[in-house]
């Protein structure tokens, strides 16, 4: 009998241990902080307007639940839903267009677009290949790089220099609304402590602009009774600013949710108020997260 006891204790202790070690890769939490449902979120963004899921860019788990996301709101959505995101630039929406249509393959279409990212095929063809087989549009809706280049060596000036081919491709809203003391981008200067650098409006007028374009081109191709989720780096969202800020600005009176992605030790330092104000919807990963490449 005591025999018997010994081993049933040491179950005991043994099981409590691997209780101890469960290492869940994430968990989902709502701007109440409290454990969300992932199907109790689906629900809430499938009656939106626009969803914009804030990544952290090389985090597999961000773009994994990206693609989850896009599958459960397209089970709800079908074809009223359509995707836009960052990674992909304005000008590129011809050769994304002709590929989704089936016109030619994959090979073909990366070698006509231009700063394709490096971690593309590992997490961003996935969501292109989702849309292409439910014949779901696609939007790239970033600023073409070298514009934005333009403008942060050159400021906002920049804009009457260029074609109208080049203007077509930037969120024409840009010189009516930036404004630099905006929280989104008087941050960037208040980041640089007593390093503020001489040509900081032009960098906030850059940042500015793809927030604005991204902005631009989501209401562009927007209808009513349609769904966008929209794909960008957490920073281009978070706390309503960047892209949110745009579209509101913009078109004012739209439903707008938002996904957010921060790591454990971030969200361990948050206090209650930025946890209620950063997105609808967080995801909070563990810090150790092996990383794609980018």
């Amino acid at each position: 009998m005591k025999h018997f006891k010994i081993i049933f204790i040491l179950l005991l202790v043994l099981t409590s241990n691997i209780k101890a070690q469960n290492k869940p890769a994430y968990q989902l939490f709502n701007n109440s902080g409290k454990h969300a449902d992932y199907g109790d979120m689906i629900v809430d963004l499938a009656n939106s307007d626009m969803v914009f899921f804030g990544e952290y860019h090389t985090n597999p788990i961000s773009h994994w639940l990206q693609l989850e996301v896009s599958k459960s709101l397209f089970d709800i959505k079908k074809d009223s839903l359509f995707f836009g995101a960052e990674m992909l630039e304005s000008g590129n929406q011809l050769v994304l267009n002709e590929y989704l249509q089936g016109l030619y393959p994959e090979n073909k279409m990366i070698l006509e677009m231009t700063q394709m990212w490096g971690n593309y095929k590992t997490d961003y063809k996935p969501l292109v290949d989702f849309a292409k087989n439910n014949n779901l549009r696609f939007i790239a809706t970033n600023i073409p790089r070298r514009y934005a280049s333009v403008l942060n060596k050159k400021g906002i000036s920049a804009l009457k220099e260029l074609s109208p081919e080049a203007l077509a491709l930037i969120g024409p809203d840009l010189e009516k609304y930036f404004d630099p003391t905006v929280k989104a981008y008087a941050e960037m200067a208040d980041n640089m402590g007593g390093h503020i650098p001489p040509n900081m409006l032009n960098i906030q007028t850059a940042q500015a602009a793809k927030d604005a374009t991204m902005a631009h081109f989501s209401l562009k191709n927007f209808t009513k009774g349609n769904l966008l989720l929209h794909f960008q780096g957490s920073y281009h969202s978070n706390y309503g600013q960047g892209i949110i800020w745009w579209v509101n600005k913009i078109k004012p009176g739209l439903t707008l949710k938002s996904i957010s992605t921060v790591t454990q030790s971030e969200w361990d330092v948050m206090t209650d108020e930025e946890k209620t104000t950063i997105a609808n919807y967080i995801i909070v990963v563990v810090d150790n997260m092996t990383q794609t490449k980018q």
